[in-house]
């Protein structure tokens, strides 16, 4: 990784300023009081750069649910270290590819899904903390399921322009990803994966590093809107991201260095595992027929609008194959 000139510059001016951060903000002392968010992320920034799952993935869930960290904070935190380590990530994503004209259509997805996120922000967070939690697990779990089984992904190398009759559907998708990211802190990079490699066909590696992109500008726009718009962010707030900030800044890179080397089926199906887990742990700690029913029907619902996509491609896929 530290081969590329450019990701070597990012990271040793981000490691430096985190020393500068931390010492002035932080001490040694908080760190070891908090050491469950370092902990925390050394899987979740391993995961936001191997898979089209962001650490907000890993976080949100065990700080919100197990942690019984509050929701918005949980969310907050999210956002918060997602914009170094997902932005690490598409750093080295950058340095390292030989195509990077692959990479502008984000130039109008980002600001459609921020503006989703803003919408998410004004409407939606009123909700129930149960209905939200539940929603959250069952769209990680399906994705992570239904994707880790299916035999056939995406095959192009770069996304096509949508055809006039779909943009009303792109824009839909990015808004409700934008404001999945308003109550999770992530979620928008797996609705742009899930839509690149179903719809545009999109060869996986490149859709995972679009979605992390994509997350990575979401994280640092949704960072700089609860700071500056809503001024809600608190000193305890950026003590624990800068507890968890160095872990990220290497992690997510390096998952994003194994992703171009490995094949990652095995760790695929082990973060389907851990999705299973997180959710059984929901709806079984402190479990009521409320959790228990919006639980199973997202589940559901999430998993067949999953399998049918990845179905259609799949069998889109053989179709194309036998023809040639």
């Amino acid at each position: 990784m530290f081969a590329l000139p450019v990701f070597r510059l990012w990271f040793f001016v981000a490691l430096g300023t985190w020393f500068f951060l931390f010492f002035t903000r932080s001490d040694l002392h908080f760190l070891a009081d908090h050491w469950y968010y370092p902990a925390i992320m050394v899987v979740g920034a391993f995961v936001a750069g191997l898979t089209p799952e962001g650490g907000g993935a890993v976080a949100f869930p065990v700080l919100n649910i197990f942690l019984q960290i509050d929701r918005e904070m949980a969310r907050d935190f999210s956002l918060m270290i997602q914009s170094i380590g997902m932005t690490s990530a598409s750093i080295y994503i950058l340095s390292q590819s030989t195509n990077k004209r692959v990479f502008i259509p984000l130039l109008w997805m980002i600001p459609l899904c921020f503006a989703g996120f803003i919408l998410g922000m004004h409407y939606l967070q009123g909700l129930p903390i149960y209905l939200i939690q539940a929603l959250f697990l069952s769209l990680i779990t399906a994705f992570a399921v239904v994707y880790s089984l299916s035999e056939h992904r995406g095959h192009h190398t770069a996304m096509r322009s949508p055809k006039q009759t779909e943009w009303a559907m792109v824009l839909v998708i990015l808004l409700l990803g934008g404001m999945c990211a308003s109550l999770f802190g992530t979620g928008a990079d797996i609705i742009l994966y899930t839509l690149l490699v179903t719809r545009f066909r999109m060869h996986e590696k490149v859709a995972t590093h679009m979605a992390i992109m994509l997350m990575a500008a979401i994280s640092i726009g949704g960072f700089t809107y609860r700071a500056l718009v809503d001024n809600a962010l608190t000193p305890y707030q950026y003590q624990t991201w800068l507890c968890a900030y160095p872990v990220v800044l290497m992690m997510a890179p390096f998952g994003a260095y194994i992703l171009s080397r490995v094949n990652k089926e095995w760790m695929l199906r082990g973060i389907a595992v851990l999705n299973i887990g997180q959710l059984a742990y929901f709806v079984l700690y402190n479990g009521s027929p409320a959790k228990w029913f919006w639980a199973a029907l997202f589940t559901t619902l999430l998993s067949v609008i999953f399998f049918v996509s990845l179905r259609r491609i799949s069998a889109t896929t053989v179709i194309t194959n036998v023809k040639q």
